[in-house]
């Protein structure tokens, strides 16, 4: 019975550090490999290759950032007979839809889809695409703004018939005094920007985010309205039917983080569900002898990091606590147990203490991770609980940034 319960801890155990360490640590080194073997991925950086490009901006209810997001886009560093900017705004109440037909009227470049039903942000958005007649489209979230080369940096890669997608990479942007979700939030893009790298020099990026992304026009598949990561579906099936999906650092969306711990808490367990949900619609790539690589990095860098490794972590603290209460030798001696089980609760407490302090708004670097980190793997379990109620139709309300 110990022996079992120790197997079991150590499979759990080995799972939660494959996933936030050892998934990392293996493509280094085979992206290491390849390198030196002389089979570094080229990046295209054909200087003529200026297609048109539609840049489309979902936009419920963002009157507040209109003025930046349209200036922002209109000055972006690409052709202006070349680049087009369609404003997505979907039963927009909050005056969106007039701010951005003002703008419309006095620019060619500038268009707006609007109209009187919410439909949710991807439904309106594959109502959109039927319209749109440039070859490529670059996605963008209207409260982020981009730097003025993304669009040029983006572009270049579509030169490589073999990209069906490009994945921008999402900066929060945080001031010194910024709180503790907020630059544990900084930190975990930093290190996600870092895997996503090394994804695109093995093979391909798994998903992409919202925040900037494009696709070539003709790849797009119309997505289930009541898609709840609508980006990631997107941009994994373009993956599925063979082509690359490649990131971009030098493409970037400048965010602000989340306005408060429950608006962040609200992002997180929408994010979980969507990727519960996704799961289940792109159960094909679960297989490796069909998809190899692509397999390979999505099941190590989302499967298991949304639907293993959150549930392993309460299982290891009951497990450890349960071998300190078995009498009998086991595979370790019982000190390595009862330093692993301090070592939980250590690190629990300190996550406990950012919780503490970060409702008073009293940052503590040192607590960053433990807080984060628990907090993540928190929301993705309640994640579970929402994406199985089943209840989601793809409408959400968004969550507020901070000013």
């Amino acid at each position: 019975m110990k022996l079992l319960i120790e197997l079991f801890l150590l499979l759990m155990l080995l799972a939660v550090f494959y996933t936030y360490l050892g998934y990392g640590l293996v493509i280094y080194l085979i992206v290491r490999l390849r390198n030196l073997m002389g089979k570094k991925r080229p990046v295209p950086n054909d200087s003529s290759f200026v297609p048109d490009v539609m840049l489309v901006v979902p936009a419920y209810n963002e009157r507040d950032c209109i003025d930046e997001k349209v200036n922002n886009s209109l000055a972006l560093d690409y052709p202006s007979d070349k680049l087009h900017i369609l404003f997505v705004t979907e039963g927009s109440t909050d005056g969106t839809t007039e701010l951005v037909e003002q703008y419309a009227a006095t620019n060619p470049r500038v268009h707006v889809m609007g109209g009187r039903q919410r439909l949710g942000k991807i439904e309106a958005v594959n109502q959109a695409m039927h319209g749109i007649k440039a070859p490529f489209v670059i996605f963008t979230d209207a409260n982020t703004t981009l730097n003025s080369a993304s669009i040029k940096h983006i572009i270049r890669h579509f030169a490589d018939p073999n990209v069906g997608a490009v994945a921008g990479e999402k900066r929060i942007q945080l001031l010194s005094s910024e709180a503790a979700v907020g630059s544990g939030e900084g930190l975990y893009w930093k290190y996600e920007s870092f895997l996503k790298r090394l994804d695109t020099e093995l093979y391909s990026v798994v998903g992409a985010a919202g925040e900037l992304f494009a696709i070539r026009t003709e790849l797009y598949e119309q997505v289930e309205k009541d898609t709840l990561l609508d980006d990631f579906v997107i941009s994994l099936r373009i993956a599925e039917r063979g082509y690359r999906v490649v990131y971009e650092p030098d493409a970037y969306a400048l965010e602000r983080p989340s306005f408060s711990v429950g608006d962040e808490k609200k992002r997180k367990v929408r994010i979980a569900a969507g990727g519960f949900q996704a799961i289940s619609r792109l159960q094909p790539l679960l297989n490796i002898f069909r998809y190899g690589w692509l397999s390979f990095q999505y099941t190590s860098h989302r499967v298991m990091r949304w639907a293993i490794a959150p549930f392993c972590l309460p299982l290891i603290l009951v497990l450890n606590a349960l071998l300190l209460t078995l009498p009998g030798n086991g595979l370790f001696p019982d000190t390595v147990y009862q330093g692993l089980f301090v070592a939980q609760l250590g690190f629990y407490s300190a996550a406990l203490l950012g919780y503490y302090l970060e409702d008073r708004q009293i940052r503590v670097k040192m607590l960053f991770v433990p807080y984060y980190f628990s907090f993540m793997n928190g929301c993705a379990l309640l994640g579970y609980v929402r994406y199985r109620r089943g209840n989601d139709n793809g409408i959400w309300e968004k969550v507020r940034r901070a000013a």
